[in-house]
C-alpha cells in the first residue's frame, strides 16, 4: 500500500492554527472597524482556521439591522514569513442570525388583487387553467354538410335550376360554418378554460360568495330565487350568477345561486316584532298582607288552650 493511499484514509485531526495569525486580532479589528461604521464592530467570538496559516477571525456586529451578524476578518501568513497580511473583511450571517426569507418566484408571490393599473400579466403557455380553443384549422368530413365538397354540390344544383351564372351563387351559408358555431359557443379564441380552470374559479366563487358564508346562512332566503341576480353562460352559470343589487354585500360580484343576503328580491314582508312574553310577577294586582294573625286563625283556640296542652 502507498504512502498517498496510507493518508488518504487516515482520518483527518483538526488542524491547529498558526501562532502568528491567531494572535492577529488587533489587525483583524482594525480591518473590521475600518468596513463598518464607527462603533458596529463588538468583541472577538472566535478564530476559524481555513487552511495552512490562513484564519479567520470573527467578531459581533452591533448593527441592530444584523443582529446575530458577524464580521470575518481572513488573515494569511506566507511561508517562512513573519508577518501577516490582510486578506479580505466581509459581514457574514451567524448561526442566529436574522435572515431573510427564501426567495420565491413573482409567478408563485402574486394573489388575487395585486395587479394595478398599466401591469401586464403574462400567461404561462403550459398554464394548467387554459386549454387550447378553436384554431379554424380543423376540417369538416367529407360528407359533412358544412364540407367545400357539400358547398360545390349545392352552388351546382341551384346554378341548374336559376338562370344566374354559377359565379354568383351564393355558397353555403356562413351562418352554418363551424367558424360561426365556433364565434357564437366563444370558443373562436386560442385558448379557453380548462376542466381544472373551471373548478379553480368555482372553488374560490363558492368559498368568498358561498352557501357555507356566514351571510347566507342568516338571508331569508337563496339566490336562485332572487330577482336581482343576473344569470351568465357556459357550464358555470348552472351554479353562479352576477348580484346586481346595489344595496347588496355582493353587487357587481359572481355569487352562488345558494348565496343570500337580506337585499333578497322578495324580503318585502318584514318580520314582525316579537311580543314579550307574560310577566311571571302580576304588578296590577294588590295582595292584602295584615300585619297581625287574626284570632282564629291559629288551629288551636285561645281559651283553655294553655291547660289543656300542659302550659303554665
Amino acid at each position: 500500500m502507498s504512502a498517498a493511499t496510507t493518508r488518504s484514509r487516515t482520518p483527518r485531526t483538526p488542524r491547529t492554527p498558526d501562532r502568528l495569525c491567531a494572535e492577529a486580532v488587533g489587525l483583524a479589528r482594525d480591518a473590521a472597524e475600518e468596513a463598518a461604521a464607527p462603533g458596529v464592530v463588538g468583541e472577538h467570538v472566535e478564530a476559524v482556521v481555513e487552511g495552512d496559516r490562513v484564519v479567520t477571525h470573527l467578531f459581533e456586529c452591533k448593527d441592530f439591522g444584523y443582529r446575530g451578524w458577524r464580521w470575518a476578518v481572513t488573515v494569511a501568513r506566507a511561508s517562512r514569513a513573519k508577518v501577516v497580511t490582510l486578506d479580505e473583511t466581509v459581514l457574514l450571517p451567524g448561526p442566529d442570525a436574522l435572515l431573510a426569507p427564501e426567495w420565491v418566484p413573482w409567478s408563485e408571490r402574486l394573489r388575487p388583487g395585486d395587479m394595478g393599473p398599466g401591469d401586464l400579466l403574462p400567461t404561462d403557455a403550459e398554464d394548467l387553467r387554459l386549454e387550447p380553443g378553436y384554431s379554424g384549422e380543423e376540417e369538416p368530413p367529407p360528407n359533412s354538410v358544412f364540407s367545400e365538397e357539400m358547398a360545390e354540390l349545392v352552388e351546382a344544383e341551384d346554378a341548374e335550376i336559376t338562370a344566374e351564372p354559377s359565379a354568383e351563387v351564393p355558397s353555403a351559408p356562413a351562418r352554418g360554418s363551424i367558424a360561426a358555431i365556433a364565434d357564437e359557443l366563444g370558443m373562436r379564441r386560442a385558448r379557453v378554460l380548462s376542466r381544472y380552470g373551471l373548478h379553480a374559479a368555482a372553488d374560490r366563487w363558492e368559498e368568498s360568495h358561498g352557501a357555507k358564508t356566514a351571510m347566507a346562512q342568516a338571508a331569508p332566503a337563496s339566490c336562485v330565487s332572487c330577482g336581482f341576480l343576473a344569470p351568465i353562460g357556459g357550464s358555470l352559470g348552472q351554479a353562479f350568477g352576477v348580484c346586481a343589487n346595489e344595496f347588496g354585500p355582493a353587487d357587481g360580484h359572481v355569487v352562488s345561486l345558494a348565496y343570500g343576503c337580506g337585499g333578497h328580491s322578495e324580503a318585502a314582508v318584514m318580520p314582525k316584532p316579537s311580543r314579550p312574553a307574560a310577566p311571571v310577577l302580576d304588578e296590577t294586582r294588590v295582595d292584602v298582607l295584615p300585619l297581625r294573625p287574626a284570632p282564629d286563625s291559629g288551629s288551636v283556640p285561645l281559651e283553655g288552650a294553655a291547660e289543656e296542652l300542659g302550659h303554665s
